[in-house]
C-alpha cells in the first residue's frame, strides 16, 4: 500500500527533476530518501501495533528478530535505491540507463533480502528450535548459493561493464583517466571474482571478528565510493554544461558566463581530483592500511589540510573580488544601461582593470604560497632585487611606464580620440600603461610606446575646429566672397550635420596674397571629431554654383 503512496510522490519529484540543476536534484533525492525512511518506519509502527493487537502483547523474540532484521535490511535497500533511483531517470545522478538501474536494483535487492533475512533472522530462529550447527549449515548454504549468484552476474555483465568503462577510449580519447577505466574494464571481473571469494573465505575462517571487519570495511568502501562518485558525477555534469547566466544579467554583463565558464570548471576539476584522494584515503582507512584519521591530528597532516582549505578559499576570495570588480567596471562600460561612458572614463576603467588584475593575481600568488607553508619574506626581498634589475636593464620600459602614467594623469588622449604621435595620425584604439595603439586612416594599426612619444596631439579634445582656407581669384570682390561664405555657413548649419556646428562662422579674411589667388580664411567650431564631415559639407556648398571663380 506505502509503494502506492510513494508512487506519485516520486512522480511529483521527478517531474521538478526535469528542470532541475545538481545541486537541486540532491535536496530532491534527500526527499526522496526521507520519504523511503517513513515508509520503513511505518511498516515497523505496523509490524509492532499488529503483534500488541493479535498477540496480545510486546513482540516476542522472533518477532523482534523479524522486526529488527526487517528495518536493518530495509534501510540498506533505501540506500542503494536512493543511488539508482530506479523507474525515476530524471531523478538519477549516477550514470545508469533506466533498463540498467531497474536490473541492478532488482537483483541487488534480492541479494540483501536473501542474505539478511537469513543472517538476522532464519538462522537464529534455526540455532533457537535446533542447534547451532544447523544454523551453521543454513548460513553457509545460503552464503554458498549466494556466492554462486554474484559470480554468475558478474560474470554475465563482464562486456557490459568492460564496455562502459572504455567507452572514453573507444571514442578515441587518450587521456590517462581513459586508459586506466579501458584498462580497469578488461579486469574488473577477476578483481571482483577475488573480492568475493575472499570475503567467503574470510567468512568461513572468521566468522565473527573476520566478517564482521569485512563486511564493515565493504560497506564503508562501497558507501565512500558511492557518495564520492555521486560528487565527483555532479561535478563532472556542472563542469561539461556550464553555469548558466540569466538573460537579463548576461545582456548586463555580456563577459559574465565566460568568465564564472572559465574558472569554475577548473576549480571543479581540482575539488574532483580532491573528492578521489580523499575517497581513496577512506577506503584505505576502512581496510586498515592507512589511519586518515590519525594522520588528520598530525602536524604534517594539520599542515597539509589547513593549507589546502586556506589556498582555496584564498583562490575563491581572490576570484570573487576579480569576478565583481571586473562585472562593475563591464556594467560601466556597457553604454546601453545607465549613463553612456567617457573616452576618459572608458580609458581609465580600462587601464584600472588591468592594473587591478596584475595587483590581484600577484596578491592571490603571495597569499597562497603564505598558505601551503612557504616563507615568502625571502620571496620578497629576491622579486625586490629582480625588480631593481629589471628597472636597470629595462631602463625604455621604466620610461615608457612613467611617461604613459604622466599621459594619464595630464588627460592628453583617450580612446576614441583622433591623435598625431610620433609623426603617425589615427583614432586611439587601445591605451595601456606602458604604449597608445592607433589605427589610421588607411586601416593600419601603429603601436607605439610612449618613450617614444615627444608630443601629442589631440584633434578631437574639448573640442574641434575646420579651417577653411579659400582660394579666389584677384578679380573677385572679397566682400562678396565672405558674403558667399557666410551663406554657405548658414546652409551648412541648416542641414542634419550642423548640429555638430556649436558657435557661429568665423571670418579672419585675407590670410594670404599667394601667385594666383587671394586666400581667405575662416573658422567653424564643431563637436570634438565632427569638423572633417562639416568641411566635407561646407566645402560642397561653395562649389556648388556660387559665381566664384577658385
Amino acid at each position: 500500500a506505502l509503494q502506492f503512496v510513494k508512487r506519485p510522490i516520486f512522480a511529483r519529484l521527478e517531474a521538478r527533476a526535469a528542470f532541475a540543476g545538481p545541486l537541486a536534484k540532491l535536496l530532491l533525492l534527500a526527499i526522496v530518501a526521507a520519504v523511503d525512511v517513513l515508509a520503513i518506519v511505518a511498516c515497523l509502527a505496523a509490524g509492532y501495533v499488529t503483534a500488541i493487537l493479535f498477540f496480545g502483547g510486546p513482540p516476542n523474540i522472533n518477532q523482534a528478530l523479524f522486526l529488527n532484521a526487517f528495518l536493518f535490511i530495509e534501510l540498506v535497500k533505501a540506500a542503494f535505491h536512493v543511488f539508482v533511483v530506479p523507474g525515476h531517470p530524471k531523478l538519477r545522478l549516477t550514470p545508469f540507463g533506466d533498463r540498467h538501474a531497474i536490473y541492478w536494483s532488482f537483483w541487488i535487492s534480492r541479494l540483501i533480502s536473501i542474505l539478511g533475512y537469513t543472517f538476522l533472522f532464519v538462522a537464529p530462529v534455526v540455532e533457537k528450535n535446533s542447534s547451532v550447527a544447523a544454523g551453521d549449515a543454513v548460513r553457509f548454504i545460503v552464503a554458498f548459493i549466494s556466492l554462486c549468484l554474484i559470480i554468475f552476474l558478474i560474470l554475465r555483465n563482464r562486456a557490459t561493464v568492460r564496455d562502459r568503462l572504455s567507452r572514453q577510449r573507444a571514442r578515441g580519447d587518450r587521456s590517462y583517466s581513459a586508459r586506466f577505466h579501458a584498462f580497469l574494464g578488461k579486469i574488473w571481473w577477476v578483481l571482483a571474482i577475488i573480492f568475493v571469494l575472499s570475503l567467503f573465505s574470510v567468512w568461513l575462517s572468521s566468522p565473527d571478528e573476520g566478517l564482521r571487519f569485512m563486511t564493515f570495511a565493504t560497506l564503508k568502501s562501497v558507501g565512500a565510493m558511492a557518495l564520492g562518485g555521486l560528487i565527483v558525477s555532479t561535478l563532472t555534469k556542472i563542469i561539461v554544461k556550464g553555469i548558466p547566466v540569466p538573460d537579463r544579467v548576461r545582456e548586463r554583463l555580456p563577459l559574465l558566463e565566460r568568465r564564472v565558464n572559465s574558472f569554475i570548471p577548473n576549480a571543479l576539476t581540482i575539488l574532483r581530483v580532491l573528492v578521489v584522494i580523499v575517497v581513496i584515503g577512506f577506503i584505505l582507512e576502512a581496510w586498515r592500511l592507512f589511519d586518515l584519521g590519525g594522520w588528520a591530528t598530525t602536524e604534517v597532516g594539520q599542515r597539509v589540510v589547513s593549507g589546502t582549505i586556506g589556498a582555496g578559499t584564498v583562490i575563491l576570495l581572490g576570484f570573487a573580488v576579480f569576478l565583481g570588480v571586473s562585472s562593475w567596471i563591464e556594467y560601466r562600460l556597457n553604454p546601453n544601461f545607465g549613463s553612456v561612458p567617457t573616452s576618459r572614463e572608458r580609458t581609465l576603467l580600462s587601464l584600472l582593470r588591468n592594473a587591478f588584475t596584475i595587483t590581484l593575481v600577484a596578491m592571490i600568488i603571495m597569499l597562497v604560497l603564505s598558505q601551503i607553508g612557504l616563507n615568502i619574506g625571502p620571496l620578497l626581498a629576491g622579486a625586490g632585487v629582480i625588480g631593481l634589475a629589471v628597472g636597470f636593464g629595462a631602463q625604455k620600459l621604466v620610461q615608457d611606464i612613467i611617461t604613459g602614467a604622466f599621459i594619464q594623469f595630464e588627460n592628453a588622449m583617450n580612446e576614441g580620440d583622433v591623435v598625431l604621435v610620433s609623426g603617425v595620425s589615427g583614432v586611439v584604439e587601445r591605451l595601456t600603461i606602458r604604449s597608445v595603439g592607433l589605427r589610421s586612416i588607411d586601416g593600419t594599426y601603429h603601436l607605439i610606446p610612449f618613450s617614444s612619444v615627444d608630443q601629442v596631439a589631440n584633434m578631437t579634445k574639448d573640442f574641434s575646429q575646420f579651417l577653411i582656407d579659400l582660394g579666389v581669384a584677384y578679380r573677385e570682390n572679397i566682400v562678396e566672397v565672405k558674403a558667399l561664405m557666410q551663406e554657405a555657413f548658414d546652409e551648412v548649419k541648416a542641414m542634419p550635420v550642423g548640429a555638430d556646428i556649436i558657435a557661429d562662422f568665423e571670418m579672419f579674411g585675407v590670410n594670404e596674397l599667394g601667385d594666383s589667388a587671394v586666400v581667405v580664411r575662416g573658422r567653424i567650431k564643431t563637436r570634438p571629431g565632427k569638423q572633417w564631415g562639416i568641411g566635407r559639407a561646407y566645402n560642397e556648398t561653395v562649389m556648388c554654383g556660387n559665381g566664384i571663380s577658385t
